[in-house]
């Protein structure tokens, strides 16, 4: 099992364990308030809700070609979630890397921001910019098309 699954997988876990324990006292609105939480936690932290990862030497190569973005990131961070969440349907148009399936993905991120995994590290025209705005990642999605 990957470590990308392992949050949202105890995710459900503790949410069925709870959920079961409130049903056997006699509780099933409150079992389906609680998984009602943890189902949408643990689909927001896994990598179900990013655009298709690729390896970072074929994000390099993608980006050559059509000029693109290539976005390193890893599940359960707070501020790749943001930034998917922010780009909308957009997200689809950068080249998305995920450092913890991929370690070139991991050694480009420490590179670029000084032996450190910070992410998400966008990396426009061989440039890096770590955590971007998304607003301003919005616009150079637009001119790369």
């Amino acid at each position: 099992m990957t470590r990308a699954r392992i949050l949202p997988i105890l995710l459900l876990l503790c949410g069925s364990a709870a959920a079961t324990q409130l049903v056997l006292e006699g509780s099933p609105g409150a079992a389906v308030a609680i998984l009602l939480v943890f189902v949408p936690l643990a689909g927001v932290n896994s990598p179900l809700v990013f655009p298709r990862s690729i390896s970072a030497l074929e994000a390099h190569d993608r980006s050559a070609v059509d000029g693109r973005p290539v976005v390193f990131w890893r599940p359960g961070c707070t501020y790749c979630l943001r930034l998917r969440i922010r780009l909308g349907r957009r997200a689809r148009q950068a080249h998305w890397v995920d450092i913890w399936r991929d370690p070139e993905g991991a050694a480009a991120v420490r590179a670029a921001n000084a032996g450190n995994e910070t992410v998400p590290t966008v990396v426009i025209a061989g440039q890096p910019h770590t955590n971007p705005d998304p607003t301003w990642l919005r616009e150079q999605l637009s001119r790369s098309n």
